[in-house]
């Protein structure tokens, strides 16, 4: 049999790369209307209106503005914002500009249509025009995005760089690891991430031809991270992007495991030393490696020598010989600790993921793309696009099957059609691209439509729900790949891989039929066992056009252009989302699934607007009024919020990975966050369950664990006009309205005071209040540098200001409202557990008094007196103010559990994790790769 389909795989197509005389033979496909009408532009059935967008930074200056944009109706802003910035071509304020989501998907649809034609994908006209219809209408519907160079480049350049994922290999020698580094800067400033394998370079303790000792694969991690560093804002929209792997067996594994927390303790000395303690700040652009994600790639043997206590030795990359003998325990412990210290090393699991290898034939995989969700061979790339599940929910909660396998197959199709004409970085990867043509096809909003189905994420449940989607998603996608073959014939490398290939697929399939039914609807059920037995079928009679069909990637951008509430495998972060609004205040926004969730749920409209109400009140919905208890899991997010006591623990996220890794061609992008307390031994528990349940990779974060600068957010209060609105008429005012006089109030004689000692970034100083006699401040004292300088002269004068103002009334919530957040030097970590990074010494000063000296209802006010609007119209109106200072709390505790993430390098605002990654909330860059 294996000899049939070997000699059927070759003659169904010859070591084809996709070149022009093979275009010409090949036979197209038919391809079905389902969301679409002949002989309607799918643009024309959507509602368009003219927009500006805006992006300001975190100074309030406009980062990117362009006026009168054409948008779907539908879409937020934030997307409009997106897609604007990010993905229209053309110099701003000139007449090339692009101005139009509509004509920004023409651009891509019609080149890849044409690509089509040219490649001889279509069997009629009316075949070429179903697909070009199909695409524009899953595009304009937010259903599915491709990955961003696809955005930026296509219909822009002649032969576009489309692929967002590379792996790169690179061999012992001076040339080649030269030419890694040119290599990874060309795709870094094309907006593509890389990831390699530096176990093919030899240790540092092996010797040179010419005599000497090597210098070691980690000491020229320290000249790639400098290129990364450099080049990572003068690419087109996003930060550099890389992957550092290596082998557990590898001389210099120990340092490798080491090389990142021990920089990340020299930022600790240098932030301690009064230094810029922020992402880019001087402290952190002074050490090494904090431009890449570091993995240590481990075996089946290494793992079960940990689980043995035995011992583990690393061999000489020339000639195999051993080397250093370390318990494997102590091995792995180092790693959990670094892990535990600064977030790297994260662990890829090799046998796991050979064993799933559909290409072994070839050569094996050593390494992975920045995000971990792309693995495949040394030199290859991956052209990413995902579908939003959000939009497969029928009017009634279920999951839409037959739209979305149409939709799969659609999608799967373009990205076939885009490897062949695409631009490659190196001879190697275009080759490898045409010979095994990997696609990444994958989705976004699977929490949401988790907890909109009543669902928790953390349940058996919800997880063979997730796993189902997954699995049908990717049986179809590999039937789709087999009709594709049928046509134009199996990719170049499939006759030598046809053995492996089709064990891989009866892998899946057998996964498939393993799923559980709790919480799957029969429908669902069927279709995702019926996809893998039409991909079996089919493959084992046509073979595979392509040797890879999915991953989960982190969508950060594209989950902004598709309005995903949640991204990639992810749960929501929190029930409760604030942001940032331009010139100040902060807009409080009750999670848009919450009504989806209740309804499905059963609850009467009247409890659910009480439910909604509560959350918005509390912050939390524990404790609201008609929920079930047994309903509580349901509404469990990836935080807890201060008021409540539930979130989603860190093993529930590598079950949820356990569920759909085995329906994936590669991996999964995904960072299981462990919250500050989590110990070494729970980080060295989540590697061992990550191994233990089959995931070929895993990295873990623990809140807190870097030292950069918190989220600033501000306190700028927003007036609430209706609060100004009198219920009862005012008397009637006299003729002559006498000009208003501040009287000033002296403090008595002899007043009871506080003396507060403090440290910003290393300079000390002292602050005594004086209070009145019933305990209000009236004066203030710095003391700060020696005496007569000018910084003891200025805080002396800055002092008596703020005294008078005291004293002649002004209110200390507006003073705290106007001068805490200022940023200036000296800045950074104070000691104080309550504000424990202080912008500027005035920062430090009236966050300190608003703690001491500020009731609860006044810290309220001070902290945010915002309006809250629905993110949809759909959702019922909000309350217009945060109320409770619990709320405040919770909105803190949102905040500082992304207290580590950067700024973003467009517009400045903290980034928060998506993924592997980070994603800016407000102009939608990320720093991952897809």
């Amino acid at each position: 049999m294996d000899k049939e389909l070997s000699s059927k795989s070759t003659a169904n197509g010859k070591e084809r790369r996709g070149g022009r005389k093979a275009r010409v033979a090949a036979t197209g496909l038919t391809v079905e209307r389902f969301f679409t009408t002949p002989g309607v532009d799918p643009a024309d059935e959507l509602a368009w209106e003219y927009r500006s967008a805006s992006i300001t930074g975190e100074d309030g200056k406009a980062v990117f503005e362009q006026k009168d944009i054409e948008v779907p109706k539908s879409w937020s802003m934030l997307a409009t914002n997106v897609v604007a910035s990010k993905y229209f071509r053309g110099t701003p304020g000139t007449p090339e500009r692009e101005t139009s989501v509509r004509k920004l998907v023409a651009r891509v649809v019609d080149t890849l249509t044409q690509w089509g034609v040219e490649g001889g994908y279509f069997t009629r006209d009316a075949d070429r025009e179903a697909f070009h219809a199909e695409l524009t209408h899953l595009l304009l519907r937010q259903k599915a995005s491709f990955n961003s160079p696809v955005w930026f480049n296509v219909g822009v350049e002649a032969q576009p760089q489309c692929s967002a994922c590379f792996i790169n290999s690179v061999e012992d020698n001076m040339d080649s690891i030269l030419t890694l580094a040119r290599t990874e800067g060309m795709l870094f400033k094309y907006g593509s991430g890389t990831g390699s394998n530096l176990s093919t370079i030899r240790g540092s303790k092996e010797l040179l031809a010419g005599g000497g000792t090597a210098s070691g694969p980690v000491s020229f991690m320290r000249g790639f991270d400098a290129f990364a560093g450099v080049i990572k804002s003068g690419g087109k929209t996003r930060r550099a992007a890389k992957m550092v792997i290596l082998n557990a067996e590898h001389p210099d594994i120990l340092e490798f495991i080491r090389c990142k927390s021990s920089e990340e303790k020299k930022a600790w000395a240098l932030i301690e030393a009064g230094y810029d303690p922020s992402f880019n700040g001087e402290a952190y652009s002074s050490v090494f490696f904090q431009n890449s994600n570091n993995s240590v790639r481990v075996t089946d043997a290494f793992m079960k020598a940990v689980v043995d206590d035995a011992t583990w030795t690393t061999r000489s990359v020339r000639d195999g010989q051993p080397l250093d003998t370390y318990q494997a325990r102590e091995l792995f412990r180092e790693i959990s600790e670094a892990a535990h210290l600064c977030g790297d090393p994260g662990m890829q699991f090799d046998t796991t993921v050979n064993s799933w290898h559909t290409c072994s034939t070839t050569a094996r995989i050593n390494a992975s793309n920045p995000c971990s969700e792309y693995m495949f061979l040394d030199d290859s790339a991956c052209n990413l696009a995902s579908l939003n599940l959000m939009h497969f929910r029928t009017i009634d909660g279920d999951f839409d099957v037959t739209a979305f396998r149409h939709a799969v197959d659609i999608l799967l199709m373009a990205q076939e059609i885009i490897v062949g004409n695409s631009r490659y970085p190196t001879e190697r990867i275009e080759k490898n691209s045409h010979d095994y043509r990997p696609l990444g096809l994958g989705y976004a909003n699977l929490g949401a439509l988790l907890m909109a189905s009543g669902l928790p994420y953390d349940s058996p449940a919800g997880r063979n729900y997730a796993g189902a989607i997954t699995s049908l998603m990717c049986g179809e996608a590999y039937a789709m790949s087999a009709r594709l073959a049928e046509k134009q014939g199996p990719f170049a490398g499939y006759a030598k891989n046809a053995e492996p290939m089709l064990g891989v697929i009866r892998k899946h399939r057998k996964a498939a039929y393993h799923i559980a039914p709790e919480g799957v609807s029969q429908g669902l059920f069927a279709a995702q066992k019926d996809a893998w037995d039409r991909a079996l079928a089919l493959g084992e009679e046509h073979g595979f056009r392509n040797s890879q069909v999915t991953v989960l990637a982190p969508t950060g951008t594209i989950g902004f252009m598709m309005d995903c509430d949640t991204t990639g495998i992810e749960p929501d972060i929190a029930l409760i989302k604030y942001k940032k609004l331009v010139g100040g205040g902060m807009l409080k926004i009750v999670n848009q699934t919450v009504p989806l969730a209740l309804e499905k749920l059963g609850y009467p409209q009247t409890q659910s607007q009480d439910i909604i109400s509560y959350l918005d009140k509390q912050d939390t919905i524990e404790g609201a009024p008609h929920l079930k208890p047994e309903h509580l899991p349901v509404f469990d997010c990836a935080f807890k919020p201060a008021q409540g006591e539930r979130s989603i623990h860190w093993m529930g996220h590598i079950q949820m990975m356990e569920a759909c890794q085995p329906f994936l061609s590669g991996a999964i992008s995904k960072t299981v966050n462990m919250p500050s307390d989590a110990t070494v031994e729970d980080i060295e528990k989540a590697y061992m369950e990550a191994w233990k349940r089959g995931l070929k990779a895993i990295a873990v974060y623990r809140d807190g664990c870097k030292r950069t600068q918190p989220l600033n957010t501000s306190k700028e209060t927003v007036k609430d006009t209706r609060a100004a609105k009198a219920t009862v008429a005012p008397e009637p005012a006299p003729a002559v309205q006498p000009e208003p006089r501040a009287v000033r109030r002296r403090l008595p004689d002899e007043r009871r005071s506080i003396t507060h000692k403090f440290s910003i970034g290393g300079h000390e100083g002292y602050l005594t209040v004086g209070m009145y006699e019933d305990g209000l401040p009236g004066e203030l004292f710095i003391v700060m540098a020696k005496e007569g300088s000018v910084v003891s002269g200025l805080m002396d004068s800055f002092a008596t200001s703020v005294s008078l103002a005291l004293q002649y009334g002004v209110p200390l919530k507006v003073l705290v409202d106007k001068l805490s957040h200022t940023r200036f030097e000296p800045s950074g970590f104070t000691g104080n557990p309550d504000i424990p990074i202080a912008k500027s010494i005035t920062d430090y000063i009236f966050r300190w008094l608003e703690l001491k000296f500020l009731p609860s209802e006044e810290e309220d006010a001070v902290l945010d007196r915002v309006d809250v609007q629905p993110k949809r119209e759909a959702l019922p109106a909000r309350t217009a103010s945060v109320q409770r200072s619990d709320a405040n709390t919770s909105k803190r505790s949102t905040w500082l559990n992304q207290a580590d993430a950067p700024p973003c390098h467009t517009c400045g605002a903290i980034m928060v994790r998506s993924g592997a990654c980070y994603k800016c909330s407000n102009c939608g860059a990320t720093s991952g790769c897809s």
